[in-house]
């Protein structure tokens, strides 16, 4: 291989080719880094490169064994555009490339040798570029790899007179995987300058023989490589189409491949950079997970990245993010440190919103909200009223006559509408809060308000059951037209909770003639009826008596008890069906928005932070035959 910087085409080089692990093409994990554009050069017989390392987390072991040493020889894979041969006398036949390009750069476990690798005391990486030969009987452009030669080969090398460079002695070897294959057809050979001593072009025959055979080669290659990296076919069969060579095929997908490859950093020394991005993030998350562990040890567990921030005070945390943003607080008062980092650039303000926002959504997740099981959840895309339609029964189907004649039929429907609403508070949290260290108003404040969202839903819900509102004909949503209302109470037991489920199961659709057979699901008591619930739907494994036992329908009711029912009546008890089967009361939540949100923002008329929370909900019954009332007794 000739170094003259003129037989060396740096073009790909320096267009950023890919840094690889050890020549691998056919995955995008193999791409490690990239030469950085503009620093492939010539330099006193040796080609040398600045390469960037790849922030993935899979490559990291990879850069910590090159910073200490473990990893030091690298590779390249090229392809040649030209060949010179000679024949020195009493010598093999000489074949050296004046024409060719690398196309990319490997780190290896064994070079070619021990020049070849990353420089030590040097904030670039250098890539010593090691002649190979070929055998005689190969002709064109060849792809290849450094590979160390025979000792014994190399010892009957000698340069051509135009072209004097010093090899590189290979003090190294290592066993070659395969060898090259031949990406062009092309058979003649073009030396620099006319010499007696080229060696004749083969027979045709042989020649047609090869060509077929590098075509069947160029054409499984290329489908090859495109299949195993998960390109389009149509890309594979361009490449086929128009005769790309194997060795531009393989350029060409190097460049998809680089392409996708995750943007990569350059490391100017050995010591890797703090203070990047991923690392901010990583360092914010710890602070917040110190403080939730602070805020409850059972809840919030604490992670390895978090112990170093154990035990510090608010204080001692801002102090540190202005640190960490490059503000000097050195002598400043531990108001202006507040005031600061309540104000600045630092990531202080982003960690305690991570704070409330989890201690809220914790809090609200863990109020019981019993409406849920009985009830339909469904998304607003807005705040405009939603019309829903509460569809009657399909009509009957008719016998057809020999005519063939079908009969059109109509459903009936009756609509039901509301909207969602919003709901809102905003609290402000002052520097007199950070200075004093006061955890729990970044805590317990936000989980105070994740459980008052919690019970505003269930008000809202709950509160149609006990306000029993007008539907959309005109009658309460328990009403004896509705025939879901008891006309006497009755207390809870097996005969009354029957005549309640008979009643709901002769339910008609809005023909008033179709039978629905609803099938309650669910047994709704106020908290003061809880235990007979309980008791009821319990396994009766010895009944004292057979009018004791409890039906199978009745003990597989699920009892749901709320609380709210005991304001309006610590008697009536109510069955719903399951939502599956019929509509009962639909709640919705603004797209994007559902359940509780809450945000932060620097205080303008407080000094401190301005936390708000958000609710965007509502609800409303959309069908009377899916619930049942008893008022009790």
């Amino acid at each position: 291989m000739s170094l003259d910087p003129e037989h060396v085409r740096l073009d790909r080089l320096n267009a950023g080719a890919p840094f690889l692990k050890v020549h691998e093409v056919d995955t995008l994990d193999a791409v490690i880094g990239s030469v950085v554009p503009g620093s492939a050069r010539i330099e006193n017989g040796r080609g040398i490169a600045q390469v960037r390392i790849s922030e993935r987390a899979d490559v990291e072991p990879i850069w910590r064994d090159i910073q200490a040493g473990h990893i030091r020889a690298v590779s390249i894979g090229y392809q040649v555009h030209r060949f010179e041969v000679s024949k020195p006398e009493a010598a093999r036949e000489l074949w050296r490339a004046v024409d060719w390009t690398p196309f990319e750069i490997s780190a290896v476990p064994v070079g070619a040798d021990p020049a070849a690798g990353f420089r030590a005391q040097s904030p670039l990486h250098d890539c010593v570029l090691h002649r190979r030969d070929v055998p005689s009987t190969t002709t064109g452009a060849i792809p290849m790899t450094d590979k160390p030669k025979d000792p014994a080969d190399a010892a009957n090398e000698t340069p051509s007179d135009d072209n004097a460079v010093e090899d590189t002695t290979m003090t190294e070897p290592k066993t070659p995987d395969t060898e090259p294959k031949v990406a062009a057809a092309e058979t003649r050979v073009q030396p620099k300058s006319q010499k007696p001593d080229v060696a004749p072009a083969p027979d045709t025959e042989t020649v047609a023989t090869r060509a077929r055979e590098i075509e069947r080669d160029r054409v499984s290659t290329i489908y090859d490589l495109a299949g195993r990296l998960n390109f389009e076919r149509s890309f594979a069969e361009d490449l086929v189409k128009r005769g790309t060579d194997v060795d531009e095929a393989r350029r060409l997908i190097l460049d998809q491949v680089a392409a996708k490859s995750e943007e990569t950093r350059t490391f100017s020394q050995v010591s890797i950079p703090l203070g990047g991005r991923n690392e901010a993030i990583t360092r914010r998350d710890a602070v917040a997970n110190a403080l939730l562990h602070r805020y409850s040890p059972t809840l919030f567990q604490l992670e390895d990245a978090a112990r170093q921030y154990r035990g510090m005070t608010l204080m001692e945390l801002a102090r540190e993010s202005l640190g960490n943003a490059g503000v000097n607080t050195r002598g400043l008062s531990r108001d202006e440190v507040a005031t600061r980092a309540l104000h600045s650039t630092s990531d202080f303000p982003e960690i305690l919103s991570a704070v409330t926002n989890k201690t809220l959504r914790q809090a609200y997740d863990a109020y019981p909200r019993t409406f849920m099981l009985f009830c339909r959840q469904v998304l607003a895309t807005d705040f405009k009223a939603m019309h829903r339609v509460q569809l009657g029964e399909a009509p009957q189907l008719l016998e057809v006559g020999e005519s063939g004649e079908f009969k059109r039929g109509t459903l009936g429907e009756s609509k039901e509408s509301y909207k969602v609403k919003t709901y809102g508070r905003v609290v402000a949290i002052t520097r007199q809060t950070l200075i004093n260290d006061d955890l729990d108003a970044f805590t317990r404040i936000p989980a105070m308000y994740g459980n008052s969202i919690a019970q505003l839903e269930s008000d809202v819900v709950w509160g149609i059951i006990t306000a029993n509102p007008a539907m959309a004909d005109g009658n309460a949503l328990f009403h004896t037209t509705h025939k879901n209302l008891a006309g006497t109470g009755a207390a809870l037991d097996v005969t009354s909770v029957g005549a309640a489920r008979a009643a709901m199961a002769k339910q008609t659709g809005l023909d008033k003639k179709t039978v629905l057979n609803v099938r309650p699901a669910f047994l709704i008591v106020p908290a003061s009826l809880e235990l007979k619930a309980e008791q009821l739907v319990a396994q009766n494994l010895v009944p004292a008596a057979t009018s004791s036992v409890v039906p199978q329908s009745i003990r597989t009711l699920a009892p749901i008890s709320e609380p709210r029912l005991d304001t309006a009546s610590e008697t009536a008890w109510y069955l719903a069906a399951s939502p599956n089967q019929i509509d009962t009361i639909e709640n919705a939540y603004l797209e994007g928005q559902q359940g509780a949100y809450i945000e932060t923002r620097n205080g303008f008329d407080v000094d401190g932070v301005e936390i708000k929370c958000r609710l965007d909900f509502g609800a409303k019954a959309i069908d009377w035959r899916g619930l049942y009332k008893n008022p009790g007794a």
